[in-house]
C-alpha cells in the first residue's frame, strides 16, 4: 500500500493536498509550523520539524511512508537537503514540486545576489523606501541600513520590536494580485524591493508591479540543493504517485 508524505507550506503544496484527498490517496501533510494559523488541509496533518535527516528517516520508517514529495519553499534548503538524505537512507522515492525560477524580462531592473548579507549591502546609502518581501526570519540583516523606511508584510503580527526605527508592517496572507500590489507600492512610495526568486504565480505580482513602476529589485537567487527528481505541476506529481490530478475548477 502506498502512503505519501507531503512536506508542505506553499500554495502548490496546498493544491497537491487537495488533489491527493480527492483521489483518496493515503497521505500526510507536514507543516514546518512557522505560522500561527496555517491554512487547514483536507489531509491529516502534522506540525513541526523532524530532528534533522535522521529524524525524518526514522519518521518515514515508523509511519510506513512509501513516497515523499518535497513541496516546501525553494529557499527551505535545510529541509530539502534532509529529505534527500532521509530518502536515500530509507530507499524511499522522492520528488520535488518546485516551480521554475522567474527569469528577468524586458523592463526588469534586478540586482541579483546570493545571500541576505549581500542583499542588505546592495541597498543604497541614501534614504529610500524599501519593501522587504522576504518573510520575518531574515530581516535583522537589514539593520545595517537603518536610514531606510521599510515596509514588511507578514502572515502573523510580529512578536516583538523590529530592528528598524521607521517601519510599516502589513499583516496579510497571499496570493496577491497586480492591482493590489500596485496600489500598495504607490501608497507607500516604494522605491526598492528585496525579494527571493520563488518562481510560480502566487508571489509574482510584486515582480510585475515593480516592472510597471520602474522599481529596482534586489533579487535573491535560489540556494544550491542536492540533485533530486523534480516536477513543476501538481498534475506531474499526481502522475508520479500513480493517480490522475483531479484538479477540478
Amino acid at each position: 500500500m502506498m502512503r505519501a508524505l507531503i512536506l508542505g507550506g506553499t500554495s502548490d503544496a496546498n493544491l497537491l493536498a487537495d488533489a491527493a484527498a480527492r483521489a483518496g490517496l493515503d497521505a500526510i501533510y507536514s507543516y514546518a509550523g512557522r505560522t500561527r494559523a496555517p491554512i487547514s488541509q483536507s489531509l491529516p496533518s502534522r506540525v513541526g520539524g523532524f530532528g534533522g535527516a535522521n529524524g525524518l528517516a526514522e519518521y518515514v520508517r515508523r509511519e510506513g511512508i512509501t513516497h515523499v514529495v518535497d513541496a516546501t519553499h525553494p529557499f527551505a534548503a535545510e529541509i530539502s537537503s534532509n529529505a534527500v538524505a532521509a530518502c536515500e537512507a530509507t530507499g524511499t522515492p522522492l520528488i520535488a514540486l518546485e516551480r521554475a525560477p522567474w527569469a528577468k524580462a524586458a523592463g526588469d531592473n534586478w540586482i541579483e545576489v546570493a545571500d541576505i548579507t549581500s542583499a542588505a549591502a546592495a541597498l543604497p546609502e541614501n534614504r529610500a523606501r524599501v519593501f522587504l518581501a522576504i518573510g520575518r526570519r531574515h530581516i535583522a540583516a537589514f539593520s545595517i541600513k537603518p536610514q531606510h523606511t521599510y515596509t514588511l508584510r507578514f502572515v502573523d503580527p510580529p512578536d516583538g520590536p523590529l530592528p528598524f526605527p521607521d517601519v510599516d508592517v502589513i499583516v496579510s496572507r497571499g496570493p496577491f494580485n497586480l492591482a493590489g500590489e500596485l496600489e500598495m507600492m504607490r501608497a507607500r512610495g516604494i522605491e526598492w524591493i528585496v525579494a527571493r526568486n520563488s518562481g510560480g504565480t502566487g508571489a509574482r505580482a510584486k515582480i510585475d508591479a515593480a516592472r510597471e513602476l520602474g522599481l529596482r529589485i534586489v533579487m535573491l537567487t535560489r540556494p544550491e540543493l542536492p540533485e533530486r527528481p523534480r516536477a513543476e505541476s501538481v498534475a506531474e506529481v499526481m502522475q508520479w504517485l500513480g493517480h490522475r490530478a483531479c484538479l477540478g475548477a
